[in-house]
């Protein structure tokens, strides 16, 4: 294995820029001749409002999506729980993505909205909210129960084309190219038989698009193709952009990432053409637990075991108990080596998807760091008993039950952009040039390529040799050049938080598949600091960076490389462990916690990974290809 590695101190070499500094070095030209992106922006593309049904009878009735938006773009807002919240560091880019169930409903109906009340449903629901306690709680028990059998309790068009207009200019009214860009979306939450097909759409367009037509919701359809087929329909009749992402495959119950359609047919070349089309990216890592991997699926990867959540479905009539079987079609790394093994019977990938994190926070607030977190849902945020009340209640067992306690604070997307505008962040998401993390904000490049040696890293340029000679994260690797015997080699670039922790390891994670059609996956330390180990102090919440490594620019090679086996990789790097969220309960609200409550983390980030296909023609998948990625590959012709 050819391992080239430079540890770097925390005034190392700069080979990053976040959007604040971009915007500071305005008024310096760019780099002569080139067209990267390099800007790094930070977001959170999954943020429920009040205008969420469901955020909203969980106490969410005060802060709407501009709400949102000025928080996360760093002014001070009133939580509903009266306390005045502001994000140390603000956010670049934030989806409001308000479930299309039900949306914006509740709050129109408590502000006695004349067009809701003049339907005799709306009335019904307002008569039954300002009522008797007893009759209020039966029309929620009855807003919810009606996700479950998709029949609603409310449909008026006219009511959803006014809320969804107010969304979509609310969105515009907040957009600052530049500086905060808020991108439209909403949620479809789709669940059969409890189990979660959720998936957040993301517009690149402005309200005078997006706002053409209402959200499909899983009232109008439950099956993802129905999403897709609204999608089709959008781009068509407004010319316009969309694209979706499925969160929390590890609460579907084997279903998000199946080997079968709808329908129960195996997966055909349609259906994949279809699913990479419209889904290009997935939300790994959230407050509902991380999706990576599960140490079943991957018992040989000491850090698997990392905030899961594998008890059963999100059953609204309470959890369905998980089977062993079912994993394997929930988490990410085995989804991309069920995608390669899709490809090799079809001739497509459906599963080759990007990662990123985001939070999932009803609260509006967008909040993913451990030392700072505010839960899912009002009824958890800071200044209750939060930790070890059930946040999630099964009706066949306690055993079944979510304990708050197990709530993950995660995550955010890291995306790497030409500029902070719309166009740019969703070009971006569709190249799949994005990562997760679980709430820190590492940075993080990752490239492959063929020509790459150690001495791109001695490099001032490291990150244009990079794009000049290789492919970045989310990328496929070009053919090898013919007269080539050598391996697939990797520059992965990775800082720590700035006001953060140290990095533990950098790895690459491996998935290929053998002569005989099976998948295989392999994890390899590329870095590992001298001095490791923890240095947390629970009583206290503290810890020390005298332990792990700032920054490391690595170059790897392939050491087990078999050019005929089809394979993908993606750089997951994880930092010193640091106090868990609830450490810090436990020090700064006094918050007493039950014995087997975890209250040490190791955050970490996951790159979006890049591909090898054998025999692969050139121009394989150009038509996904943005600017930026037809200019870096234009240089391997």
């Amino acid at each position: 294995m050819t391992k080239f590695i430079i540890a770097l101190g925390t005034f190392g070499w700069v080979l990053f820029a976040s959007g604040a500094l971009a915007e500071q070095d305005a008024q310096y030209s760019p780099y002569a001749g080139e067209e990267f992106p390099m800007q790094l922006l930070w977001g959170d593309t999954h943020v429920h409002s009040s205008f969420s049904m469901d955020a909203n009878v969980m106490g969410n009735t005060r802060l709407d999506p501009g709400d949102a938006y000025r928080f996360a773009r760093g002014e001070t807002v009133t939580a509903n729980s009266g306390q005045s919240v502001r994000l140390d560091r603000p956010l670049d880019f934030l989806v409001v993505s308000d479930h299309a169930e039900y949306m914006g409903v509740l709050p129109k109906i408590r502000a006695e909205d004349p067009v809701l009340l003049s339907d005799p449903d709306g009335m019904r629901i307002f008569t039954a909210l300002n009522g008797d306690p007893e009759v209020g709680r039966s029309i929620v028990d009855e807003l919810v129960n009606s996700l479950a059998t998709n029949t609603p309790i409310f449909n008026n068009d006219s009511a959803k084309q006014d809320i969804w207009t107010e969304i979509t200019l609310l969105a515009d009214r907040y957009n600052q190219p530049g500086v905060f860009t808020p991108l439209i979306g909403f949620e479809w939450t789709s669940m059969p038989g409890g189990d979660n097909l959720h998936r957040v759409v993301v517009y690149a367009d402005d309200a005078d698009r997006a706002g053409q037509m209402i959200p499909v919701s899983a009232f109008d359809g439950d099956r993802p193709e129905d999403l897709w087929a609204f999608m089709q329909s959008y781009e068509e009749k407004t010319g316009g952009r969309i694209l979706a992402i499925p969160h929390n495959a590890n609460l579907s119950n084997g279903r998000m990432f199946a080997t079968e359609d709808s329908s129960g047919k195996p997966i055909g070349q349609a259906y994949a053409v279809t699913r990479s089309r419209w889904e290009p990216l997935m939300e790994v890592t959230q407050i509902k637990g991380d999706g990576e991997t599960h140490p079943l699926l991957s018992p040989d990867d000491e850090f698997a075991d990392f905030e899961t959540w594998d008890k059963g479905n999100l059953a609204l009539s309470g959890t369905i108990p998980k089977e062993a079987g079912m994993l394997k079609h929930e988490y990410a790394r085995s989804a991309l080596k069920t995608g390669l093994e899709i490809e090799a019977k079809t001739g497509v990938n459906p599963y080759k998807f990007g990662m990123i994190g985001s939070t999932d926070a009803h609260t509006s607030l967008a909040t993913g760091a451990e030392n700072n977190f505010w839960g899912k849902a009002v009824l958890v945020e800071p200044g209750t008993p939060r930790t070890n009340e059930t946040f999630i209640r099964s009706a066949a067992s306690e055993e079944l039950d979510i304990i708050a306690w197990q709530q993950v604070a995660s995550g955010y997307a890291g995306v790497w952009a030409t500029s902070n505008t719309r166009d740019s962040i969703f070009e971006a998401m569709k190249r799949r040039e994005v990562y997760a993390t679980t709430g820190s904000r590492i940075q993080l490049r990752f490239f492959g390529g063929w020509r790459f040696g150690e001495n791109d890293l001695l490099q001032p340029d490291s990150v244009f040799s990079g794009y000049r000679k290789g492919v970045p994260m989310g990328g496929d690797l070009p053919p090898r050049p013919a007269e080539s015997t050598t391996p697939p080699g990797f520059l992965i670039m990775a800082l720590k938080d700035p006001l953060g922790a140290n990095l533990e390891r950098v790895q690459i994670v491996k998935g290929w598949l053998d002569a005989r059609g099976e998948s295989h996956e392999k994890v390899y330390d590329v870095a590992v600091a001298e001095k490791i180990g923890s240095t947390v102090n629970v009583e206290k919440a503290t810890y020390s960076n005298r332990v792990g490594q700032a920054q490391w620019a690595s170059y790897w090679q392939d050491p087990d490389f078999d050019p005929a086996q089809g394979a993908f990789y993606y750089t997951r790097v994880i930092e010193i462990p640091t106090p868990r969220w609830t450490a810090y309960d436990v020090v700064r609200l006094g918050t007493e916690i039950i014995p087997e409550a975890t209250m040490v983390v190791q955050d970490r980030a996951y790159s979006s990974p890049i591909w090898y296909t054998p025999g692969r023609a050139r121009g394989t998948n150009s038509a996904n290809i943005s600017p930026v990625n037809r200019l870096t590959k234009s240089s391997l012709e």
